[in-house]
């Protein structure tokens, strides 16, 4: 026998969902079954969930996701299926890929290398195994094989790394299985998504597949599992440095399995019906945001979406996804299951049923699902109305609009009052500013709370950075879809979505300079007025949080670029740093995000940093004397 039929399976998984999990599992398992799959890999901690956190130290959980497993088992018949899930074992915690076969359990692999990286925390939970080492593990009074476990089937010899344990380079489990003469590689993985992270991840897969001249199957979670990590649902079958097989990835379906028969005799005979993918970083963020926002909504159990939407970048870069969302839904599940996914009521969309036209049911589906409002005061353009308008149009979304000028007066005149004198524009400019984003929070979060829905916050990372936001303000809300993306790449993105997404209102929008209107309209109010231009910061920013530098590190490898003049540079780097330091506390209170770039400023997931700091004082200083 040298022809096996091997498949990766992908799988949106919820932390704690028990039934939901296995259900899923198990609807995998039957799947590839059908195929005549002979090897399935499934996810990491596929029982579980990947980010039950804390609930990891606890003891019940694990000795409850071990209980799944002779129901797993009884479903695998006639094939081998690699599945995670946590293993207690000598009182320490391992994340384990347990392997069944013709439906009895042969053992338990146990991670060898933790990410413990930017988004990734492993160490906190669980234990390392060592290289090499194989002990026993007593289940059910059965005893089994736990460890760097390797299985001999047939023609195949079978050996894991899981997730972490691949990246690692002359230390991974794949250089000690080549001379073990292991043939196949499974890859258990719950590998969060990063733009253009993918085509590194295939090139890894690929690469592994020929330096250990082996076959390996790499299958990763799917969609937004616990609310901040989204995962793309990557399989990926290579062999002997040629990619075989790949699914279609950011799938809104519960499962996905990628199949290939590969001849371990004559590699080239291998043959699958390949699989294109796209990855192109615009077209990737709508993909993967717009699936974190449909589990998102989902798995919250709310009924729609509420926005702000300020005719500016940020709030109509988050009403298309909004849009996107219903669209992608529905193209790939269809309306019925659509809804169902959503566990909206169907009778709710009854009207539905004699809409003629693909895009005119978009419009309708997202008007049910997406209610925005402009909130006016007088420092607001007619421009931004127009964009606002329109895009609303555009979507199909529910759009009200209202003038808050009253509230804002109202709040003023009682502290003017009470401290016994007027505020005014040259002595009290934030405040005045602040009060406006502050008063409009109250009437829109009543919008969300009567529609059940959740309100969308639209920070952007670039504004995280300084802090240019108000808090309890245009910070409110339960989600900030955007708040992991910087500003300049979302200016360059609408303009992308305006030629290839089909939404022409984006044309308002695209020839604004953006500017928070807040400030009387004399006074030219714009974003990079107040802070400095976006493509400037978003360079700043890479090297000062991304890559950790000091500012005169950052000053040194930036003062050569034609970015601006060596003078104006140093002032930007002076000012990013001091909001960076001063603004902490504001990031710490922002609504959970969606972890899309390489990197994100979230300190509950990728960057802490103190609230009370020096505030680089030192370090401003030095650079002042360069």
């Amino acid at each position: 026998m040298s022809r096996y039929t091997v498949a990766g399976g992908s799988l949106n998984q919820t932390p704690l969902d028990w039934e939901g999990n296995v259900d899923r599992i198990i609807a995998c398992i039957r799947k590839a079954i059908t195929e005549s799959v002979d090897v399935l890999c499934l996810p990491e901690l596929a029982i579980s969930g990947y980010g039950c956190e804390d609930l990891f130290l606890s003891d019940w959980l694990p000795a409850k996701a071990v209980t799944f497993l002779p129901e797993i088992a009884e479903a695998c018949e006639n094939l081998m299926v690699a599945v995670g899930v946590p293993v207690r074992f000598e009182g320490r915690l391992y994340n384990c890929a347990c392997v069944i076969r013709n439906q009895k359990i042969l053992g338990f692999n146990a991670k060898q290398n933790l990410a413990n990286d930017g988004v990734h925390y492993e160490p906190r939970w669980f234990t390392p195994w060592p290289s090499g080492v194989v002990k026993q593990i007593e289940l059910e009074n059965q005893l089994y094989q736990i460890g760097d476990v390797v299985y001999e089937i047939d023609d195949l010899k079978i050996g894991f790394e899981i997730c972490e344990d691949a990246w690692k380079g002359n230390q991974r489990p794949a250089c000690r299985l080549f001379d073990k003469k292991v043939n196949l590689i499974l890859n258990p993985s719950a590998s969060h998504f990063a733009m253009g992270k993918a085509r590194f991840r295939e090139s890894l897969v690929v690469g592994s597949s020929k330096n250990f001249r082996c076959s390996y199957v790499y299958a990763n979670l799917l969609g937004n599992e616990a609310g901040r990590m989204v995962y793309d649902g990557d399989v990926l079958i290579a062999q002997n440095g040629r990619l075989v097989q790949r699914n279609n990835r950011l799938s809104y379906k519960d499962m996905n399995l990628a199949r290939a028969t590969l001849d371990f005799e004559n590699p080239s005979d291998s043959r699958a019906d390949f699989n294109h993918d796209d990855h192109d970083k615009c077209t990737e963020f709508v993909k993967a945001s717009t699936l974190a926002l449909f589990d998102y909504l989902r798995k919250s159990r709310s009924q729609g979406f509420v926005l702000s939407l300020s005719g500016g970048a940020d709030s109509s870069t988050c009403a298309v996804l909004v849009a996107e969302m219903v669209k992608r839904g529905i193209k790939e599940l269809g309306l019925d299951d659509f809804i169902k996914k959503l566990n909206f009521n169907p009778g709710d969309f009854d009207t539905l049923e004699n809409i003629a036209g693909e895009q005119d049911l978009f419009k309708q589906v997202t008007h049910k699902i997406l209610t925005c409002a402009y909130q006016a005061t007088e420092n607001s353009s007619c421009e931004t109305f127009n964009s606002a308008q329109a895009l609303a149009t555009d979507t199909g979304a529910v759009f009200y609009h209202w003038n808050i000028d009253q509230e804002v007066s109202s709040y003023t005149r009682k502290i003017e009052h009470a401290l016994g004198y007027p505020l005014t524009w040259n002595e009290h400019d934030i405040t005045l500013q602040n009060i406006q984003a502050r008063s409009r929070a109250p009437v829109i979060w009543m919008l969300a709370n009567l529609n059940n829905a959740l309100l969308i916050t639209t920070s952007n990372r670039s504004e995280g950075d300084v802090g240019y936001t108000t808090m309890d303000g245009d910070t409110c809300g339960s989600i900030a879809p955007i708040a992991a993306v910087d500003k300049h790449f979302i200016n360059q993105w609408l303009l992308w979505a305006e030629k290839n997404l089909g939404y022409q209102s984006l044309t308002y929008v695209n020839s604004l300079n953006p500017t928070a209107e807040l400030r009387p309209p004399g006074q030219h109010q714009t974003d990079e007025g107040d802070l400095m231009p976006y493509h400037i910061l978003v360079e700043i920013e890479k090297l000062a949080i991304r890559d950790h530098q000091s500012p005169v590190e950052v000053f040194n490898q930036l003062s050569g670029s034609a970015l601006t003049s060596q003078p104006l540079l140093k002032q930007y780097i002076k000012k990013f740093y001091q909001l960076w330091a001063k603004n902490q506390w504001k990031r710490e209170r922002i609504a959970p995000a969606f972890h899309l770039d390489d990197f994100n400023v979230d300190p509950r997931t990728w960057c802490r940093f103190p609230i009370l700091s020096g505030s680089f004082r030192e370090e401003l200083e030095t650079l002042d004397h360069l």
